[in-house]
């Protein structure tokens, strides 16, 4: 049942080594600044600990169940965006739709269909959505809910269950099985995140967009991307089928693709005015907001490997 194949389980290991290590430092700042409220990072790593644990859990049991929980993903994530940006009373029926397709599409993903996993949202959704518009009969507002449902599917059923799709690829490395190059893409995701926070912190001068996103910074992006680009060269061949060199360019790919995401999902919140995509996950915001990186780094991530290694 937990057949983990060495190179995951030691990746794993060393995940919850270092949520060990945060959650040390945590304490030890609490205990030498007990005036001060660490109560956000406090959240902040409990959170990690819970979403780390479920989605080892999974993926750790077998293909089916961490496919399955990418669905509901998909569907929280689906749900999240439809709550904060406004649809019309009339869309609801059409909405109905939009959440079928998260089943069919995990199911195309789970029966290793790739020709209709790749089509089904891009061609029949993004057709047969606006044609449930049209048959409702209501014109006012019809561009600017399509162009909501559309793109909204896209983000949290399309792109997302990329990731999914990695666990059905034919195993290449097995020391690293199918959970090999879903650890890869969601770890250097997250971790590009925390590279360039770190780096902008330590070296911000130069606003990239200030408008977007004032904290983004040329030098926290470059720090990101040298970063992640050299630990990707050294992890793919651990966790993929990629060779040292083509980690590289996966790493840079993600990392400039992470970057992208991040401030796609901002520029969302910036226009409706809300510092949160919602509070499921405390000190993080909503999925989205934990999300926002992956669902540009997944598909981009996925056909690559794919042109690389099938």
């Amino acid at each position: 049942m937990f057949n983990i194949p060495q190179n995951s389980f030691l990746f794993m290991a060393g995940v919850f080594v270092l949520l060990i290590t945060a959650t040390s430092i945590r304490l030890i700042l609490r205990f030498k600044n007990a005036d001060k409220d660490y109560t956000e990072l406090r959240q902040r790593i409990q959170s990690w600990w819970i979403m780390v644990a479920i989605i080892f859990s999974a993926l750790a049991v077998n293909r089916q169940l961490a496919i399955v929980l990418f669905g509901f993903i998909s569907f929280f994530a689906l749900k999240e965006f439809l709550s904060i940006v406004p649809t019309r009373h009339a869309d609801r029926r059409v909405i109905f739709w939009a959440y079928l397709s998260i089943p069919l599409q995990y199911y195309w993903v789970s029966t290793g269909w790739y020709g209709l996993f790749i089509i089904f949202i891009p061609v029949y959704v993004f057709l047969l959505l606006p044609m449930r518009m049209v048959l409702i009969g209501e014109t006012r507002g019809f561009i600017r809910s399509a162009g909501i449902l559309h793109w909204a599917t896209m983000l949290t059923v399309f792109c997302i269950s990329h990731i999914a799709y990695l666990l059905v690829l034919p195993v290449k490395n097995n020391e690293a099985g199918f959970i090999g190059p879903v650890l890869f893409i969601l770890f250097m995701t997250q971790f590009n995140d925390v590279c360039q926070y770190v780096w902008g912190k330590m070296l911000g001068r130069r606003k990239i967009i200030p408008k977007v996103s004032p904290n983004k910074t040329w030098e926290g992006f470059a720090g990101g991307l040298i970063t992640i680009t050299l630990c990707a060269g050294y992890v793919a061949p651990l966790l993929t089928p990629l060779n040292f060199t083509q980690g590289l360019m996966a790493g840079a790919l993600i990392s400039a693709s992470g970057f992208i995401g991040d401030v796609i999902i901002s520029s969302v919140k910036r226009d409706l005015q809300i510092k949160d995509s919602g509070n499921l996950i405390p000190g993080h915001g909503g999925i989205l907001d934990r999300m926002d990186s992956l669902m540009v780094t997944a598909p981009l991530f996925f056909h690559y490997f794919y042109y690389m290694c099938y």
